[in-house]
């Protein structure tokens, strides 16, 4: 018999995590291990991970271990798929596409992409001598002492590399300039609640 699926899940709902999973605490960025039978609120499902709260913080689920809040990994796959299928118009131009995939990288604190909150301050695609596509991504985080930051460049590099003509994806986070709330785009704000 098949496992319903809980998608799409509301927010601030406490459930029991369905088996021992392997989480990062927010915001130190440390590996953890979250027990069977934990209670968990889901706070943020953006960019096909999930942010939970429990007892000692928040931590982050990775979309390849949402069966251990109770949903169905098929499911997750399809919505993250319809998530990442808006493939610019000019869909030879790969800037563009990896633009398109940056803006599904999400903070997990913060339920604005990492493009809307001007965290990204370069990306360019170049070709290798060999003829191979490579982008190149310098960003940001909102505070340098965040332990999320490579986690957030992992999911940046691992969304580019989702590309089909992206050979290789290089993101290297940057400190200057420092970032502000300046550089949050109208969209951001607006999810914010900030206009």
């Amino acid at each position: 018999m098949a496992r319903p699926s809980l998608l799409p899940l509301s927010m601030h709902t406490s459930l029991e995590l369905k088996r021992e999973v392997e989480a990062v605490q927010i915001p130190s960025g440390e590996s953890i291990k979250l027990p069977l039978g934990l209670k968990v609120i889901i706070t943020q499902s953006l960019g096909g991970t999930y942010t939970v709260a429990t007892d000692f913080g928040l931590a982050r689920i990775s979309a390849k271990d949402v069966d251990a809040l109770g949903i169905d990994p098929e499911a997750q796959k399809k919505e993250q798929e319809s998530s990442s299928s808006n493939i610019p118009d000019d869909a030879s131009d790969l800037e563009a596409q990896v633009w398109n995939q940056l803006k599904n990288v999400y903070d997990p604190e913060i339920p604005v992409n990492i493009v809307d909150l001007g965290l990204v301050y370069d990306c360019h695609v170049e070709q290798t001598e060999d003829g191979k596509s490579k982008a190149l991504v310098k960003m940001t985080l909102t505070a340098p002492g965040c332990g999320m930051g490579p986690t957030i460049a992992a999911d940046a590099q691992s969304r580019i590399m989702t590309i089909e003509d992206m050979d290789d994806a290089a993101v290297e986070l940057v400190w200057e300039p420092a970032w502000n709330q300046g550089m949050i785009s109208i969209e951001g704000k607006m999810k914010l609640g900030m206009i």
